[in-house]
């Protein structure tokens, strides 16, 4: 598998809507809409997340990740990640945790083991999580944890509530991506 950073903002938008729809489904409401929409108005424009594919020799996508940077720059959070080939998302996790400063974290027991098999072998207890690191992440303990950056979601919900034209733009540019995945990269 190659790990392809979609930077050109086509198809990194159907990516990213895509995204969003493989992980919260067809019952989540406006989340897929409200995350995509503040991911690609705020977290884009700033430069303070990647969104990553991992494709096979043709370049098809077979699993995709979004990585989000801490307050300090210095490491990055798996935020989101999907796959559309069986073991493809653990394959991306696995060359990630060897190439970036990978964070993640965890509600369950299941996810934790899932994300030690893609070679996060650091874990730390933190506010009533479990936060995994790669080998790359900086910190050595979880004093030096950082949070990562975030949306605020409500802000983006009241703008769509109180700026109709917004919420039809943003709906329709993400309706767009949805149909605009690219078959490769």
């Amino acid at each position: 598998m190659k790990v392809v950073h979609i930077s050109q903002s086509a198809p990194r938008d159907a990516s990213l809507a895509t995204l969003c729809a493989e992980v919260y489904g067809q019952q989540a409401g406006l989340t897929p809409l409200v995350v995509f929409t503040g991911t690609k108005n705020v977290l884009f424009a700033q430069e303070a997340a990647r969104l990553l594919a991992g494709v096979d020799g043709e370049g098809k996508p077979l699993a995709l990740a979004l990585l989000v940077l801490d307050e300090k720059g210095q490491g990055m959070t798996v935020t989101h990640a999907c796959e559309f080939k069986q073991g493809a998302k653990a394959r991306l996790i696995s060359e990630l945790s060897l190439k970036a400063p990978l964070r993640v974290e965890v509600a369950s027991d299941k996810e934790e083991a899932f994300y030690q098999q893609c070679g996060i072998k650091r874990w730390f207890d933190s506010e009533g999580k479990r936060i995994g690191l790669g080998a790359r992440h900086p910190a050595k303990s979880s004093d030096e944890l950082v949070p990562t950056l975030h949306l605020d979601e409500a802000l983006i919900l009241r703008r769509f509530k109180h700026d109709p034209s917004a919420f039809s733009d943003a709906k329709e540019a993400f309706l767009s991506g949805l149909n605009n995945f690219p078959s490769t990269f």
